[in-house]
């Protein structure tokens, strides 16, 4: 009984908490404390979601969708590179500070570049999530395959198995619990980049959307599109969460048995 009023509780403290904040932003908004034209009230938010639901559908479209192929594309990339620095260590010393580099680079700079040579079109924004979502993947896939247990490792060898096999049958099955790790970080960060790159220049998404809202100061238009990206943000991580359950099941199995004794 204790367990289940502690799971209970580990989802109802933070509701809470949220609706409370919601509430005093409410009641602020409505006793004149805060200008609505500066913090509109959950109340006229909710009210510019409803009315532009056909808008924001049309939208959160282009923006899932850019999301998605950017999320894929930095899996494979990231799939590719940490192969190829797990198989070749110079490889890995040569490229890996460029990998740290590469996120100290304002996106808003190089943006430019990227649309000179892909085009105006979706690819520009594609990239640009690739970018943002490659480096957590990448990291925490490439310190997975450095932290195989090297008496496996010895195991392999002794029964003389291949580099490939030692990597498909030890190191990449060792290193998914490192993947998710930066999957789930990536999930979240790819709707963030697909707005970024609306922002830079699009014609649709919800980065246009809100700049739109924006410039017509229209806040509430603008809370209601930041609302709707928090749930794509949440749904692309729940679909992450839940391949995590899949691919890793024995993990919950064993934290589930843990738990219970």
């Amino acid at each position: 009984m204790k367990k289940k009023s502690g799971n209970i509780s580990k989802w109802l403290i933070p509701l809470a908490a949220g609706l409370a904040f919601v509430l005093i932003w409410q009641l602020a908004g409505g006793a004149g404390l805060v200008s609505p034209y500066i913090l509109p009230p959950p109340l006229r938010v909710a009210a510019s979601l409803a009315e532009d639901v056909p808008l924001l559908v049309q939208h959160a479209a282009v923006t899932f969708v850019t999301s998605v192929a950017g999320l894929a594309a930095a899996v494979a990339l990231a799939l590719l590179m940490c192969l190829a620095m797990d198989l070749w260590p110079a490889f890995k010393k040569a490229v890996y500070p460029y990998m740290v580099i590469s996120q100290t680079i304002p996106i808003i700079f190089i943006y430019p570049v990227i649309m000179m040579g892909l085009g105006f079109g979706l690819a520009p924004k594609i990239a640009v999530v690739t970018l943002v979502c490659f480096f957590p993947i990448g990291v925490n896939l490439s310190d997975g395959l450095a932290q195989t247990d090297p008496e496996l490792l010895l195991l392999f060898r002794s029964m003389k198995a291949s580099r490939w096999k030692t990597i498909l049958l030890l190191k990449l099955p060792g290193a998914l619990p490192a993947f998710f790790s930066g999957l789930k970080i990536a999930a979240a960060y790819s709707v963030i980049g697909a707005v970024i790159s609306e922002w830079l220049g699009a014609q649709a998404g919800l980065g246009v959307y809100m700049i739109r809202a924006s410039k017509s100061f229209v806040l509430s238009r603008v809370f209601a599109g930041i609302l709707v990206v928090v749930a794509l943000s949440l749904g692309l991580f729940a679909v992450v969460l839940a391949a995590e359950r899949v691919f890793l099941s024995w993990k919950f199995i064993t934290n589930h048995k843990e738990n219970k004794s």
